[in-house]
C-alpha cells in the first residue's frame, strides 16, 4: 500500500494565517505524525510526503510526483480560514465524481473516523474542484481540519496532543478504509527488577500535586501522588504510570510532555 501525504502549503506560501498560527505549520506537524503512526504500527505500508520540512513545491509538482510514483492513495493535509465565526472539519473528493465512486467510499469511512478524534463541529462530506484531487490518477481525498480564524478551532492546532489525534483520527480511516494489518507487538524485554516511574511534577505542597494530578487526569492520564522523602524533606510527586520496561516509561513521558505538561521525568527505583 503506497499513501502519498500531501502537507498544504509551505516555504514562501503560508496558506491560511490567524490567532498567530500559519496553515503550512499545522498540517506539516499532523502529516509528520500520521506518516510515523503508519510506519510504526502497520504492516506493508509505504509513505512518500510531499514535503518533509517548510519547502515551497508546487501543486503540480506534487500530483506528478505522486502520480510517476504509483501511489495507490493520495492525501492531502490542510487547515481552514473563513470568518472568526466559521469552525469545524470537512473534507473534499473530485466535484466530477459521483457519490457511488470507490473514491466516494473510502472518503466515507475516512470522515468517520477522523470526526471521531478531532472534537471539531462536523461540516460534512463535500466535492471540489481542487488541483490536487483532479489531476491525481489515484483515489485522492482533502481534509480540512478546523479554522486557524476561529478561536476554539485555533486554541486545538495549538495543543500537540490534538494534532496527534487528528493523524490518529487520518490512520484509523486509512487502515479501516484499506484494511491495513498491524504490526505484532513487541514481546516484552525480560524483568530487570526495576521500576521507572513517570512523574510529571514534584512539589513540596501537597496541594500544588493534587492539581497536578487532576489536570492529568482531565488530559486522560491516570495518576496519583506518590510521597517520598529526600534528604529529610517530604516531595509530594504526581505519578502517572509505573513500568518495568525503561523504553516503555519514556514512550509514556513523551506522550505526557506533548501533552503540554514539559517537566515530567522518570525515576528509577
Amino acid at each position: 500500500m503506497k499513501i502519498y501525504l500531501d502537507p498544504g502549503h509551505g516555504g514562501t506560501d503560508p496558506g491560511a494565517q490567524g490567532n498567530g498560527l500559519n496553515e503550512k505549520d499545522v498540517t506539516l506537524d499532523i502529516s509528520l505524525r500520521l506518516r510515523n503512526i503508519l510506519i510504526n504500527q502497520y504492516e506493508n505500508v509505504e509513505v512518500k510526503m510531499s514535503r518533509e520540512s517548510d519547502i515551497s513545491k508546487s501543486l503540480s509538482a506534487r500530483t506528478n510526483e505522486a502520480n510517476a510514483w504509483g501511489a495507490d492513495y493520495y492525501l492531502s493535509i490542510h487547515i481552514n480560514a473563513a470568518s472568526s465565526a466559521a469552525q469545524g472539519y470537512e473534507d473534499y473528493i473530485y466535484n466530477g465524481l459521483s457519490d457511488s465512486s470507490q473514491t466516494a467510499k473510502y472518503r466515507e469511512i475516512i470522515h468517520g473516523e477522523v470526526v471521531k478524534m478531532n472534537q471539531l463541529i462536523d461540516r460534512g462530506m463535500k466535492k471540489a474542484n481542487f488541483h490536487v484531487l483532479r489531476e491525481s490518477t489515484m483515489p485522492a481525498m482533502l481534509s480540512e481540519n478546523g479554522f486557524i480564524t476561529n478561536a476554539h478551532d485555533a486554541g486545538l492546532m495549538k495543543q500537540a496532543a490534538w494534532r496527534q489525534d487528528v493523524a490518529q483520527g487520518h490512520a484509523n480511516g486509512l487502515a479501516k478504509a484499506f484494511n491495513l494489518q498491524r504490526k505484532p507487538a513487541p514481546s516484552p524485554p525480560p524483568s530487570t527488577g526495576t521500576l521507572y516511574k513517570v512523574i510529571a511534577g514534584s512539589f513540596q505542597s501537597k496541594e500544588n500535586a493534587d492539581k497536578q494530578v487532576a489536570l492529568l487526569k482531565s488530559k486522560g492520564f491516570e495518576a496519583f501522588v506518590d510521597t517520598v522523602v529526600i534528604s529529610g524533606t517530604t516531595w509530594y510527586r504526581a505519578q502517572a504510570g509505573a513500568f518495568s520496561s525503561r523504553e516503555n516509561a519514556e514512550e509514556r513521558m513523551n506522550t505526557i510532555r506533548n501533552a503540554g505538561f514539559p517537566n515530567v521525568f522518570i525515576s528509577v527505583e
